[in-house]
């Protein structure tokens, strides 16, 4: 396993990162902590997570479980020193979280308080804004994204009320570090000047979706991460798991995320179907299992830091983490392209 620094702080993270939204409820908790026995003892050292989760579905009712789950085996495993932590303070629309409100100074503290109290732990590593208050052209929203009416001052005003109130909570011994999620290039530049003005803290790392079918951090944002260190941890690297090609010619294995959401939140289509097959195509001719082809792919970008992976069994987490272990050839990468041009942008 490969280690990365997190941005331009101390803490070394792995290159591969325990994702954990499927937790509360397509996996139980004895399952959550199989994964994680699992990953620890293959060189994971990092686990990211959320105020919101589990995911699949979202719902009241379920709201904390996978903190709460994680929280449990730092408590039987006493692993928690050895693990690097990250979460989310859930962003504006989410009624059952603080009714839904914007993130604010106040919502963070109180976001803090009850993700420590789930997980046992009196710190996190990474504390994340899940999604901009301003809005985001992620969760496939970039097919009518219009920023229009966005207030620039109000949004500087919010993003320096927000660092100033994460100051206090690494003062007091609650974070280490701050990242961002679901953020643009300018968002992601705004906390950057805002917190070297005002001598607050920088922004390390930025969680965005990121696989062979959705690359928009190629460009504007590929050049953030360089210049600016600011690492990517991608989410969703395989899709959703489309491209595992496990939904090909519209199979739906029993127990899979497809069988919860039809359409895989927007990402199932003519077009996408298309992509993936010619992925899958290029992993079979190369002989590679296509889910390692992906996440590979991400492993190698330069870009990233820290590839974001999920699995609803330890038969796919093994072949998750086994993708460290790959190196695509240029022959692959070739291949790779062609298939980007034909498909830029099918999700």
């Amino acid at each position: 396993m490969k280690y990365n620094l997190l941005g331009n702080s101390d803490i070394e993270v792995s290159e591969i990162c325990l994702g954990t939204m499927t937790w509360g409820t397509q996996n139980s908790e004895t399952e959550a902590h199989q994964q994680m026995d699992y990953s620890f003892e293959h060189g994971v050292n990092f686990i990211d997570t959320a105020e919101m989760y589990p995911a699949n579905p979202v719902s009241a009712e379920t709201q904390g479980l996978t903190e709460e789950i994680i929280g449990s085996w730092f408590k039987s495993s006493s692993r928690r020193d050895q693990v690097i932590l990250a979460t989310k303070v859930t962003g504006e629309g989410l009624q059952w979280v603080q009714d839904g409100v914007p993130i604010s100074p106040k919502k963070i503290r109180i976001s803090i308080e009850g993700s420590l109290k789930r997980l046992n732990t009196d710190y996190i590593d990474l504390y994340q804004l899940h999604w901009p208050n301003r809005g985001s052209y992620h969760f496939r929203q970039a097919w009518h994204f219009d920023p229009t009416s966005q207030d620039k001052q109000a949004t500087r005003a919010h993003i320096l009320e927000a660092l100033t109130a994460l100051q206090e909570l690494i003062e007091q011994g609650k974070i280490r570090q701050i990242g961002l999620s679901n953020e643009s290039c300018w968002g992601t530049s705004q906390f950057l000047q805002i917190a070297e003005a005002n001598s607050l803290p920088r922004v390390v790392s930025i969680q965005n979706e990121y696989n062979l079918m959705y690359r928009r951090h190629d460009l504007d944002l590929a050049e953030l991460s360089h210049n600016e260190q600011v690492g990517l941890l991608p989410y969703s690297p395989l899709s959703c798991g489309m491209l595992s090609g496990k939904y090909r010619a519209g199979k739906k294995p029993a127990g899979s995320r497809i069988t919860l959401n039809q359409d895989l939140h927007g990402r199932v289509s003519e077009q996408a179907n298309a992509a993936t097959d010619d992925y899958v195509d290029v992993a079979q001719k190369h002989g590679l299992d296509p889910s390692q082809m992906a996440l590979a792919f991400c492993h190698q970008r330069p870009f990233v830091t820290s590839t974001i992976i999920g699995a609803t069994n330890l038969k796919q987490l093994e072949i998750d983490i086994g993708s460290f272990e790959v190196e695509l050839s240029a022959e692959v990468l070739k291949d790779i392209h062609r298939v980007y041009r034909r498909y830029p942008a099918p999700i």
